[in-house]
C-alpha cells in the first residue's frame, strides 16, 4: 500500500468514528492530511463523515489548488491557512461542528483571547491556548486570512457560530486534539455557574515548563 492510499483509508476510518460518535453530524465538517511531499488530501465539499469514500478524497497541492478527486471542501482556505502558520508542526487539520464547543462559541462572555477554560491539563497539553475568531460566512476565504494572521504557536480555533478547527503534527494527534477540545468544552458548559477550581497560574506556568508547551 503507498504512502498516498495508507493516508486515504486513514482519514476516512477517523471521519466515520467521528460520525459515529456524534462529533460531527450530516454533511458538517472536514479533515485534511499532508502527504510527505508537500501535497494533502480533504474530504471533498458536501460529503459526509460516516459515508466518505477514500478514492473520493481530494488531492490539493501545497499551494492550495485542486489537483484530482472530487472538488475539495469550501473551508480549504482554513487548512491552507494552518499549514502555512504552524509549518511543519501541522501534518493535519481537522474542522467540526461538534455540539459543545459550537455552544460555547455563543455565549456572549467568552475570552475572545482564551476560549477555553483550563479545567484540565489536558487541554493545555493538547491545544495551548484556543482563541474564538468572529463569524464568517461558511466558505469565507477571509477565515483562512484570519488564521493566517494569529501567532504561529496558535493549533486551535473555534469560529464563532460555526466550530472548532485543530492543526496537528500528524493525523492522529489533531483528531486526538479535536475530541479533547470538545470535551473541555462539554465541561465549560457544564459547569457554568457552578464554583469550579480550574488551574492557576502556578499549575499552568508548571505544565508549560514539564511539556514545552506553546501557550
Amino acid at each position: 500500500m503507498t504512502e498516498e492510499s495508507h493516508l486515504r483509508e486513514r482519514i476516512c476510518r477517523f471521519a466515520r468514528s467521528l460520525y459515529d460518535r456524534g462529533l460531527t453530524h450530516g454533511s458538517t465538517g472536514n479533515i485534511s492530511a499532508r502527504l510527505d511531499d508537500g501535497r494533502f488530501l480533504v474530504t471533498p465539499t458536501g460529503s459526509s463523515f460516516g459515508f466518505v469514500d477514500p478514492a473520493d478524497l481530494s488531492l490539493v497541492a501545497a499551494a492550495g489548488h485542486h489537483l484530482s478527486g472530487d472538488p475539495p471542501t469550501k473551508e480549504l482556505p482554513l487548512h491552507t491557512a494552518f499549514y502555512g502558520l504552524r509549518g511543519a508542526r501541522a501534518g493535519a487539520v481537522v474542522h467540526l461542528h461538534s455540539h459543545h464547543a459550537v455552544h460555547l462559541s455563543l455565549l456572549s462572555d467568552i475570552d475572545p483571547e482564551d476560549a477555553l477554560p483550563p479545567l484540565t491539563p489536558y487541554s493545555l497539553m493538547q491545544l495551548g491556548r484556543v482563541r474564538l475568531l468572529p463569524y464568517f460566512r461558511p466558505g469565507d476565504p477571509a477565515m483562512g486570512r484570519a488564521v493566517a494572521e494569529l501567532d504561529p504557536k496558535t493549533s486551535a480555533v473555534i469560529l464563532a457560530n460555526h466550530g472548532p478547527v485543530v492543526a496537528g503534527v500528524d493525523l492522529d494527534k489533531a483528531v486526538f486534539a479535536m475530541e479533547e477540545l470538545e470535551a473541555t468544552a462539554r465541561l465549560a458548559v457544564e459547569t457554568r455557574g457552578a464554583k469550579t477550581r480550574p488551574l492557576g497560574r502556578k499549575e499552568i506556568a508548571q505544565l508549560v515548563a514539564a511539556f514545552d508547551l506553546e501557550v
